[in-house]
């Protein structure tokens, strides 16, 4: 398999670390150059290093409206095309659902939701255009995107409302987006992952903050809910992000040129929310 992506230029949002960061790795090391985007500067430079001469960093906040486009005219400017959309970014900000808020929801729509359909937005003429060529030459070649989303977004989750329904959202964007650009070969399909061990799944104690502007989320989730989420998937353990990495892996080589319009679970069988 090495080399399978040979040729090839992604994008990989939320890339500084976690999945996005594993899933950078993978793309790079069978072959792909990746344009590697977060918000936090300092730690997506890691990620870089990791790859080697084989991807260059966006530091971005990707909810401000004109990134997106920065990030796209980065990989064109660097490498000339476009082939591959991972849109991994995210966090969570869960609560209680009379108790949550506007900006709670706004939030959650905003990254998980306004996100990738800008940065699909932005990416669509240069995908379409050299899908076009493409078929004037004669040449059948695959580009991809995924989304990922969640099982909360497939089935609900108690206390996360607003992250649910973003993730379903970003479920139907993927499916309208199939039918659309099907013809022109750019595959879009999302992967749902259940309980990955990233730091928003760790335990509260562990998990630190995310700063969205003047304000500290706390991430993370209680020990005892860890402990009975484990407890529901039948491999018995979480997913490392090198796993959920395999996942997305999956939906950008040629094997899945014919999987279209899915959503693939990635969840070790685990069959309900994180705190059910």
């Amino acid at each position: 398999m090495s080399g399978v992506l040979d040729g090839r230029v992604a994008v990989v949002t939320g890339a500084a670390r976690g999945i996005g960061q594993a899933t950078a790795a993978l793309l790079a090391e069978h072959g792909a150059k990746v344009v590697c985007a977060d918000l936090d500067g300092d730690a997506l430079k890691q990620t870089v290093e990791l790859i080697g001469g084989n991807g260059v960093a966006v530091a971005a906040d990707l909810t401000d409206p004109a990134a997106p486009g920065e990030v796209v005219g980065r990989a064109v400017a660097e490498y000339g095309q476009l082939d591959i959309v991972v849109n991994n970014a995210g966090y969570t900000w869960d609560g209680i659902f009379h108790k949550m808020s506007d900006e709670q929801l706004t939030a959650m729509l905003e990254i998980h939701l306004a996100v990738p359909f800008r940065l699909l937005r932005a990416a669509a003429p240069v995908l379409r255009e050299a899908a076009k060529r493409d078929a004037a030459e004669g040449r059948e070649v695959f580009r991809k995107v995924v989304n990922v989303t969640s099982i909360a977004g497939t089935m609900g989750n108690v206390g996360q409302a607003n992250y649910s329904a973003a993730k379903a959202g970003l479920i139907g964007l993927t499916k309208t987006l199939a039918k659309e650009w099907g013809p022109l070969k750019i595959n879009v399909n999302a992967v749902a992952f259940g309980f990955v061990e990233t730091r928003l799944t760790a335990a509260t104690a562990d998990a630190g903050t995310f700063e969205r502007g003047e304000r500290s989320i706390q991430l993370g989730i209680p020990e005892q809910v860890r402990e009975r989420a484990k407890a529901g998937i039948p491999l018995g353990r979480a997913a490392t992000p090198a796993e959920a990495a395999g996942g997305i892996f999956l939906l950008c080589t040629p094997w899945s040129d014919f999987v279209h319009g899915q959503v693939l679970t990635v969840a070790g069988g685990q069959a309900e929310g994180m705190t059910s």
